[in-house]
């Protein structure tokens, strides 16, 4: 299958050429960057991978890049991708009209499937005043976007819909949870500048994101499966993808009274490993199941486990550590 993706440069872009790559496709990654698609050999990549450099934003252009192509389908990573990294309204504006661009072109040149990546912070967990209507987190809870990067992403599910509702293409879209590259493993910073094992060892850095994340391999492999599931599986469905775990030492029912209380009691049922966001769905209707942890692929897993703080000294060190922290800034660590 000859496969687009947009935003092929970023961090969950990198991952996701490679991994369709390594699946057997043929992949074209479009961005306004060049990155080299990790994985693969050279002799692999100069058959099967090729490069184009343009701002998504010009229709016209999209248009005609999509029509010489003539992909069997497109996966759109673009966006403006960190919480507060921008102004709300360009953030806002940004975000939409590349997916809504994206989608419109995809339709226009009758390509069969076009998937379209969405976040999890749809559902307003950083409002302070947010509660869980049931846990864990599924597709079905309500979303009540609580800034312009959520905001832009339920708009973005929404225009999906709307295209499902209206084509005769396919159109998805999938909440990938905190993304972690294979770099980040190896010790590279992640998105909010702390590294796997600080956060692991920290209970707090991970709380505000309710202790998600997903392999971004993994999430390739989602996208691999849903270009490879019944149409009518995959049409206008969202899933979340995220590890089968906590991003968290200790289990979650041990840590939410201190370090996420939104939670509430029902989140004592969440036992060792359990993660916050279910991914039941894209496991019954498409048969995916990520199979990487942060048990597996931290070369120093064991020392996280032997070094984290228990709860009450964790709490101690982050309030020195980040004593004026704004609730921006909190939001954009998720």
């Amino acid at each position: 299958m000859h496969v687009v993706v947009t935003g092929s440069s970023g961090r969950l872009g990198r991952s996701v050429v490679a991994g369709l790559l390594a699946h057997g496709h043929r992949v074209t990654g479009l961005d306004r960057a060049p990155a080299a698609p990790d994985g693969p050999a050279p002799g692999a990549v100069a058959e099967t991978y090729a490069e184009h450099h343009l701002d998504l934003r010009d229709a016209a252009a999209l248009d005609a890049l999509l029509a010489e192509l003539r992909p069997d389908a497109v996966v759109h990573l673009a966006a403006i991708a960190v919480p507060f990294s921008a102004p709300e309204l360009e953030i806002l504006g940004t975000n939409t009209a590349l997916a809504y661009t994206v989608c419109a072109a995809a339709d226009r040149a009758g390509i069969a499937r076009t998937l379209v990546a969405s976040s999890p912070t749809v559902l307003g967990y950083t409002l302070p005043a947010w509660r869980p209507r049931s846990l864990p987190l599924d597709e079905a809870h309500p979303i009540a976007p609580a800034h312009a990067y959520a905001l832009s992403k339920a708009v973005l599910e929404e225009e999906v819909r709307m295209f499902a509702r209206t084509s005769p293409h396919v159109f998805g879209s999938f909440r990938p949870c905190y993304v972690i590259s294979p770099e980040e493993w190896a010790g590279a910073p992640t998105q909010q500048g702390h590294t796997v094992l600080e956060r692991l060892r920290d209970p707090a850095l991970a709380a505000v994101s309710l202790f998600n994340y997903v392999d971004a391999r993994d999430a390739a492999d989602f996208v691999d499966v849903w270009l490879r599931a019944d149409p009518a599986a995959i049409d206008g469905e969202c899933f979340f993808v995220g590890a089968a775990d906590a991003l968290a030492v200790e289990p979650v029912a041990s840590l939410w009274r201190e370090h996420a209380p939104a939670l509430g009691e029902a989140a004592d049922a969440l036992g060792p490993g359990a993660p916050v966001f279910s991914i039941a769905k894209a496991e019954r209707m498409l048969g995916w199941r990520p199979t990487r942890t942060w048990r597996t692929e931290l070369p120093n897993a064991r020392a996280a486990s032997a070094t984290a703080p228990t709860s009450t000294s964790t709490s101690t060190q982050t309030k020195t550590k980040t004593p004026t922290q704004t609730p921006e800034e909190r939001a954009a660590r998720s």
